[in-house]
């Protein structure tokens, strides 16, 4: 079989478990009382069941699994294999992480303290940026105390910035369904077969949730759901693109996750700027501005959709894929019309 083979199954079959396991996550959710209640910084109006992760996480497991036992992992190097099952286990610790905040509501300092032992155990096992390529001087080696918190507040990072921007329907599963197809293209065009594998399983199993989160969501992926696709992305974006010898490959994963990462920074900026702590969740986030500026849940999570096509269209195009200049240009023409009729969906108001 092919390399692109896999891949392709991989999608699909992470979509079609996700497909068929989240009505049933949701009816357990619905009897076992394990759903989130309406109110405060909520835009739902009703309890949802916050236990999608669990169909997400599932998808994507049982994917790599099914390509595992059919013999898949065979055209991939050692290393690489070890490389996938590093990212899969260290997302499966922030699953359970994210499951038991769902579940028991975790203070911030422990969810975080949490985060960060399981970052490290992932950099231990390979999960890290080991070197980075500067112009003009090549490849530079980094050394433990540089590499372990560089690699640490990366994937922590990452994790908190999917969950942040989970705040209305659909719009995580969509973010990072978009960013881990923009992966997936980029790590096979860079000869990447096993990243690219686990953004394939990644990218069914968040595509395919949308069909119970796109407005008006029937499920809620939860922490757990929000932590597990974080950090695989971040650690695809390790494995498959940081370590790559090309200074643009390794500016590829900052740029794909741009909307997320740049909307995290920017409230926690402007949390601090205010004398808030950084840790107490507000309004702050560009879902909640373009809501205030009158614009439909919809409209909103198309936008934010378009921002994260336009950047990963970006990122194909200074990757050196072939047409991948034409895909900028249209995903900018794209972006343009969908930033006019925001403009003339919030004048109305």
């Amino acid at each position: 079989m092919p390399p692109q083979f896999y891949h392709v199954a991989a999608f699909l079959i992470s979509a079609v478990v996700v497909l068929l396991t989240t009505p049933l996550v949701r009816k357990i959710g619905l009897k076992k009382g394990f759903f989130d209640a309406p109110g405060g910084r909520k835009i739902h109006s009703r309890p949802m069941v916050r236990l999608g992760g669990v169909s997400i996480f599932l998808g994507t497991l049982i994917a790599l699994l099914c390509i595992w036992w059919t013999g898949g992992f065979g055209v991939l190097p050692p290393d690489k294999e070890y490389e996938i099952w590093g990212v899969t286990i260290g997302g499966l610790a922030f699953f359970l992480i994210g499951l038991a905040d769902d579940l028991f509501s975790l203070s911030p300092h422990l969810r975080l303290f949490l985060q960060v032992a399981v970052a490290c155990c992932a950099w231990q096992v390979g999960v890290q940026i080991e070197f980075l390529t500067v112009p003009f001087v090549g490849l530079v080696l980094l050394p433990v105390w540089i590499s372990l918190p560089l690699t640490v507040t990366w994937l922590v990072g990452m994790v908190n910035a999917i969950n942040w921007i989970d705040g209305l329907d659909g719009l995580a599963a969509g973010v990072s369904g978009i960013a881990a197809v923009v992966m997936l293209v980029v790590c096979l065009f860079m000869n990447q077969p096993a990243a690219a594998l686990i953004a394939a399983a990644l990218a069914g199993s968040a595509l395919g949730f949308l069909r119970y989160n796109f407005n008006p969501a029937q499920i809620f992926m939860g922490d757990g759901g929000a932590y597990f696709m974080g950090f695989t992305l971040a650690g695809v974006g390790v494995v498959g693109l940081v370590k790559s010898v090309t200074t643009v490959a390794v500016l590829l994963p900052y740029l794909i996750l741009a909307v997320p990462i740049l909307d995290m920074s920017a409230v926690i900026f402007d949390r601090i700027r205010n004398g808030r702590s950084p840790f107490i969740a507000d309004k702050r986030h560009l879902h909640h501005r373009l809501l205030k500026a009158g614009l439909s849940q919809r409209l909103t999570v198309l936008f934010i959709y378009t921002l994260t096509l336009w950047v990963g269209t970006l990122a194909l195009a200074f990757s050196g894929i072939p047409s991948g200049f034409t895909y900028a240009i249209a995903a900018t023409v794209l972006l343009s019309y969908t930033g006019w009729k925001v403009r003339q969906h919030a004048r109305q108001q």
